[in-house]
Parts: structure tokens; sequence; C-alpha cells
């Protein structure tokens, strides 16, 4: 197996961040063999905030979270932050505890960040989780898991990210380099945490939507680069949460896509939380946020059920 240490040799230590050292992953995949597609981009070790979160990343890569017992369930987690950053310690890294406490193997993206440099721009942090999807599905039978069931768990742009990824695992991001690349980028199931969902008016004052197409895109680009408008009849199962005060992203946001999904006649759960605003992560205990992980394991039980019954 692929350890962090030969990673790390084998790069010089220089571009994975240095979070890893702490961390509890039990394995690190760099997510290309060589240069990201279109490249471009920062140059050195990953930068790591007082508060945990992620920038300068020039070496995308997935950590592999194992549990004790593996249900045979693989989850891709991306973390928020606006593009601007990857909120790995707030929101990535108590997710991925959650789910290996539950039976999952859990897979932390780290991914490009469209406004450091990267010459593909917006296409770069999808091409990231479309590989990531990819590249999990090619090494399931060393993390015990089942090829056919791998989902996404994604939070404010990193719900962006993966929702793109879930509604467009079909579009082709990048050119492919090796035989990973023949793989399908499908999750089978999607749970998206008051994420950004749309960058057309009048919900788009997001960091997203600046980040991605700029302060002043056309209505073709916003509709472009907004999930809801790519669901399909073909997209998996999705999961909804957003609090009713979100002052970041408007709780319209989950109302728009459950309304997408029920169009496509796409399988979905919406909860709208009482309060909580933006960021919970995981939720607290003794609030409104405290509840959804909950509901999630619930539906997760239900969706995996049914996808498995489909894959027999």
């Amino acid at each position: 197996m692929l350890t962090r240490r030969m990673i790390l040799a084998a790069i010089g230590m220089t571009a994975l961040p240095t979070r890893l050292f702490a961390s509890t992953a039990d394995t690190v995949l760099p997510l290309w063999p060589a240069i990201p597609p279109g490249g471009g981009g920062p140059t050195g070790p990953a930068s790591e905030s007082a508060k945990g979160a992620l920038s300068n990343i020039a070496a995308p890569s997935i950590e592999a979270f194992q549990p004790a017992k593996p249900n045979g369930v693989a989850v891709l987690v991306a973390a928020g932050g606006g593009y601007k950053r990857i909120e790995m310690k707030k929101e990535a890294l108590p997710a991925a505890k959650w789910l290996t406490d539950r039976g999952f193997t859990a897979f932390v993206l780290t991914y490009r960040l469209p406004g450091e440099g990267w010459r593909d721009g917006p296409l770069a942090p999808l091409q990231d989780a479309q590989r990531a999807l990819r590249l999990i599905r090619q090494n399931a039978s060393r993390f015990q898991i089942d090829p056919e069931r791998i989902g996404i768990l994604g939070f404010s742009a990193g719900g962006h990210l993966l929702g793109l990824a879930s509604t467009r695992s079909a579009f082709s991001s990048y050119n492919a380099v090796d035989m990973t690349d023949s793989l399908s980028a499908r999750p089978i199931f999607a749970g998206l945490i008051y994420p950004i969902i749309t960058l057309e008016a009048p919900y788009d004052h997001t960091s997203t939507r600046r980040i991605l197409i700029g302060k002043h895109p056309s209505p073709a680009e916003s509709a472009e680069w907004s999930v809801q408008t790519h669901v399909r009849s073909q997209c998996p199962p999705m999961f909804l949460v957003q609090a009713k005060d979100d002052p970041i992203s408007d709780p319209a946001n989950t109302r728009i896509m459950a309304d997408a999904c029920k169009q496509a006649d796409i399988p979905v759960e919406l909860h709208q939380l009482a309060s909580g605003g933006h960021g919970f992560g995981m939720g607290e205990i003794g609030t409104p946020t405290g509840v959804w992980p909950d509901y999630f394991a619930t539906w997760l039980a239900k969706v995996d059920v049914s996808a498995a019954q489909q894959h027999r």
C-alpha cells in the first residue's frame, strides 16, 4: 500500500499540506501522476491557517480514513471555504470521523482553488473531484469497498463542487491521462450541506460566484456553473441540509435544488433547520444543527440498501 511516507519521499515533501503530519489518515493518494490538467497553479507547500483551513494547493490529493469494520461504502468529502480556502479542521475532518465511526471509508479531498493561478480556472476543482471519484473506484479492493457504492458529502462551496460532480458526472472536464479515467465518476448518493447551488441572480452574491466566474458574468455563465441547471434523471439521490438563517448561502439554494430534483424525478430529502447560520459542520449538540447527522444516517441506510439492490 502506498503510504504517506512513501509519497513525501517521492515528491520531496514540498507540495503536500503540513496538516498531513498530524492527520490520522491511513493513506494519501495524489490525484494526478504528474502536473494537473492545464498546468499553472502555486508552488511550495500548502498553507494552513490557525483555524486549520488550507490554501496554496499545489498537489491535489485524497486522504483515506478507514473504519475498523468497513461496511463497503466509500464517501468522498469536500469542505467549503468559498473556493478561497478549504475548511479541513472545521468541516472535512469531523465528517471523516463521523463516517468512519459508522463503518464508512472516508476520502477527504484537497482540491485546487481556481484563484491560485490554475490555467483551467473554474474547471480545476471539478477535474479534481471527478478524478478523485475515479481513483477511489480504481482502488476499491485495496480499501475493502464496493466500487458501485461510492457517495459524496460536500459542505458550502464543497457542496457546490460535489453538486457539480454529481450532476455532471458524464461531462469530460479534462482529457484522460491514464486508465483510471476510463472509470465512471458518478456517485450513488450525494449529501450537500448548506451548499452553494445557484450562481444566478438574485442569489449571486457569494464568493463562489466571484471566484469561479467573476464579478460580472453573463447569464449563460451563471447558468453553466449553477448546480440545479444540470439536474437530469441520471443524477444520484440527494440529501440537502441548510439553516433558515444562513447568511452566506441563501436558504433558497436548497429549495431550488430540491425542486430541480423533484422535476427530474430524483429522490431528494431536504431539511431546513430553524437556525444555525452557515458553517456548522457536523452540527452542535443541543442546537437545531445537532440533529442533521442523525437524519443523514437514517437516509444513508435507505439509499444504500436501494443502490445495493439495483447492482445485484
